[in-house]
């Protein structure tokens, strides 16, 4: 039961309700210990590392070659999403990120790819900038950008899961029928963690859901189309 977890404000709600979930010791002995970015869960899982974990939506693509199941669980942006940008003055991808390494592309946007809790404290303090000095804000939302040419909401991460699948889709269908509440202490630490003001960090929860709902799978559909069109290939082992 080696679960990869996403260490980015992006999954809060799931960790406070994973807290009171009713769970084997096996899954809570490792739940702590493989966290990371996106990028490198998906190798994680690749070669077997962990056996459940929200990976890059791109990842799977590899579903069928590699034997494994997709959930109906994910990180979705319906409007904007804010912690996923492009920066247009500078150039490169976000090594934490192979999805939106690959919207970038899909979109034909030019700059630098950035995401999760970095993105999202650089968005606030363009923003703060802009009011209070007046300065340009220089990103793109890349989920916004999404919405609106193809008006379908954005997956960005799927929970994908290799052994006891059972177990975790029992987890899964809990977990997207609970209004999680996250308590004043983990808001707290979440502030001193990422630097962003626990009042961003509720109102940058606002903008993401968990449930891939027939309008997320239609994007999810669209965006693999496109994918495949412009022969962008999934992360490999190798």
């Amino acid at each position: 039961m080696r679960f990869g977890k996403i260490d980015y404000l992006n999954l809060l709600p799931f960790e406070v309700f994973v807290r009171a979930y009713p769970k084997p010791s096996q899954f809570q002995l490792f739940y702590h210990q493989k966290k990371s970015y996106p990028a490198h869960l998906n190798r994680e899982f690749l070669f077997g590392r962990i056996d459940a974990g929200f990976l890059s939506s791109i990842t799977a693509l590899r579903a069928q070659k590699e034997k494994f199941h997709i959930t109906n669980v994910g990180i979705i942006a319906r409007k904007k999403v804010i912690s996923v940008i492009c920066l247009p003055k500078e150039q490169g991808e976000d090594y934490q990120s192979a999805t939106s390494n690959a919207l970038l592309k899909v979109l034909g946007l030019q700059g630098r790819v950035l995401i999760g809790d970095r993105a999202l404290v650089e968005v606030l303090q363009q923003e703060q900038d802009y009011r209070k000095n007046g300065k340009e804000i220089m990103y793109l939302d890349m989920g916004e950008k999404w919405v609106q040419r193809e008006h379908l909401p954005f997956v960005f991460g799927r929970l994908c899961v290799r052994e006891n699948r059972a177990f975790y889709t029992k987890l899964m269908c809990a977990f997207v029928k609970k209004n999680v509440k996250i308590p004043y202490f983990m808001l707290k630490n979440a502030e001193s963690k990422s630097g962003v003001k626990s009042k961003e960090i509720r109102n940058y929860l606002k903008v993401l859901s968990y449930k891939i709902d027939k309008k997320a799978q239609f994007g999810v559909e669209r965006f693999y189309r496109i994918l495949r069109i412009l022969g962008i290939k999934p992360p490999t082992r190798f």
